[in-house]
């Protein structure tokens, strides 16, 4: 199988540049990230970063092998989405809807994403590993590799070691880049990137049983199908609630990667190339907004203008109302 090889492409560098009124942890990320030199695999940079050349990250791509276990994941769930569409009943229609917007919004944006990756807001230790759950039901790896590489991707946005750069070319950033075995040690990663979880037990517990989730759910939605319709709806049921829906997931997450740093408007001028694209926003809950997030990567609100509508930031407002969440980081009002 061939797996594009990104070419080298030369990134400008440079300050952020905001021209609107912001707040001054702009840019900033709340969650502090750990940077350690690779000896042998590294080079020094101005800015006192060590990354590596984009050479030696070539060189990685073409010697280090293919991530086996997560092209037959991708493969499995697509071949299963398809499948899907012989396989249609309203009830495994409804059921991916939901499933859609639980492992999606709940799970991947608002835990994974804005409470994990961010601490854009606290709750409680038990609704925190709700959500972790939930989250690993959207089917994009555990906690610690997710937040590992998202936090991996600020730190360098659109520049040589940035995980998924349009950069490299759109399909690379859109999942291709989940395809080579570029990390020759993971748990040096979470170290560095994802310290926080990696010092839980049960973030270690979910990195080691991340396809089991996905297992209980599936029997679980056959055995509903079956015992309250027939086999077929069963069967139904596995089809849309499992391979269809988090196929959905999974592409509306990666426009966030690929699209968002392409297509759009910027309300900043930040050193990245992100954009705020509207069909994106809508389609993850939110996270379309992306040159706001870039800007203001600690704020729990990815919408800045009236027009842009977040349901994941609506969501945490509700769950701060309710007493479900609190120190929620919304920014300044009126501003962003």
């Amino acid at each position: 199988m061939l797996v594009y090889v990104p070419a080298h492409v030369p990134r400008s560098s440079g300050e952020i540049k905001i021209p609107m009124s912001v707040a001054p942890e702009a840019n900033v990320s709340p969650v502090e990230v750990e940077v350690a030199p690779t000896p042998g695999m590294c080079r020094e940079e101005s800015s006192g970063e060590q990354v590596l050349s984009s050479e030696e990250r070539d060189a990685g791509y073409r010697t280090g092998g293919l991530e086996w276990g997560t092209i037959t994941w991708i493969a499995l769930l697509h071949v299963g989405a398809l499948a899907a569409l012989f396989c249609f009943t309203w009830v495994g229609l409804a059921t991916a809807v939901v499933l859609f917007w639980l492992t999606g919004s709940i799970g991947i944006c608002l835990g994974y994403h804005r409470l994990f990756a961010h601490r854009s807001f606290k709750t409680y230790a038990v609704v925190e590993r709700g959500l972790a759950i939930i989250g690993v039901l959207g089917g994009e790896g555990s906690p610690l590799f997710w937040v590992s590489a998202h936090r991996k991707h600020h730190k360098f946005s659109d520049q040589d070691e940035d995980p998924h750069s349009p950069k490299d070319g759109l399909w690379w950033s859109h999942f291709l880049w989940l395809f080579p075995r570029t990390d020759p040690d993971p748990q040096e990663t979470f170290q560095r990137y994802a310290k926080d979880l990696l010092q839980e037990r049960f973030h270690r517990l979910l990195h080691g049983t991340f396809i089991c989730w996905h297992f209980v759910l599936g029997f679980a939605l056959f055995g509903v199908g079956w015992a309250m319709w027939d086999l077929r709806t069963g069967v139904s049921l596995v089809l849309f609630g499992i391979f269809l829906r988090l196929t959905c997931v999974l592409h509306v997450t990666w426009l966030v990667n690929s699209a968002s740093h392409i297509w759009g408007y910027r309300n900043y001028e930040t050193r990245d190339n992100s954009r705020n694209l509207w069909w994106v926003g809508l389609l993850a809950f939110g996270e379309g907004w992306h040159n706001n997030h870039h800007a203001f990567p600690g704020r729990a609100r990815h919408g800045h203008r009236w027009w842009e509508f977040d349901l994941t930031y609506r969501t945490i407002c509700l769950m701060e109302k309710v007493g479900l969440v609190w120190d929620v980081k919304h920014g300044r009002e009126g501003r962003a």
